[in-house]
């Protein structure tokens, strides 16, 4: 994705990292993502082959009847009904070492919106990240892996308005084999990814891969 092209979402009264940087950074420092313990008999659910994307469903081609993009506001809560998911949001940049960051791990429930991309409901495409577990029990995504085509994530956000969204394709992938822009790159129209840590776990590298929910914008309120 052309700098240029980033530049178009962008209003003036804002700056954000240029694609390249955020492309590189994301493609390793979600890894970052990485202070789950892994120390429960039975680990977080792992997307089904059913909530799999295929080639049709994640072209990121709009949705019938989608809203109207919305403006650029900060998102204060997220709600995913179907795995009881109510939770704050911070925002998250990159931390000293230029990955990026994440919650405090000791915060089970709270999530993390990353400030170098749009607000949930612009035109672009946003990003939420949040733990899997910590060193106590589950955290704010463990269940996310559970999430099936068509449950929806409702994003509120600080001018009041909630942005309604769409989960099409549930995956997993490894983070040496990270897809960076098929996640992250705009599509066009409003867009939400939501991150958590998943695959196999091993005490030296932690969790292996990163779970992925990919949704797009059906509506507001």
């Amino acid at each position: 994705m052309a700098a240029s092209e980033l530049a178009e979402e962008e209003e003036p009264r804002r700056k954000r990292a240029p694609w390249g940087v955020i492309a590189l950074v994301l493609l390793t420092g979600l890894a970052l993502i990485r202070n789950g313990s892994g120390e429960f008999d039975v680990g977080p659910p792992q997307p089904a082959s059913a909530a799999s994307s295929d080639s049709r469903r994640t072209t990121g081609d709009a949705v019938d009847g989608a809203s109207a993009v919305l403006p650029y506001s900060v998102p204060d809560r997220v709600r995913i009904p179907a795995i009881q998911v109510d939770a704050p949001v911070m925002p998250v940049g990159l931390d000293a070492d230029g990955w990026v960051d994440a919650p405090p791990p000791e915060d089970p429930n709270l999530a993390g919106w990353f400030t170098a991309a749009v607000t949930p409901g612009e035109k672009g495409t946003a990003v939420v990240v949040g733990h899997v577990d910590n060193a106590q029990g589950p955290a704010v995504f463990y269940g996310l892996g559970a999430l099936k085509q068509g449950n929806k994530v409702e994003v509120s956000r600080q001018d009041g308005k909630t942005a309604v969204f769409e989960i099409y394709a549930i995956e997993v992938f490894e983070k040496n084999d990270f897809p960076g822009d098929r996640v992250y790159a705009s599509k066009g129209h409003p867009e939400l990814r939501v991150i958590t840590c998943g695959g196999g776990f091993s005490e030296q590298n932690g969790y292996a891969g990163n779970v992925v929910a990919f949704a797009r914008l059906i509506g507001t309120r």
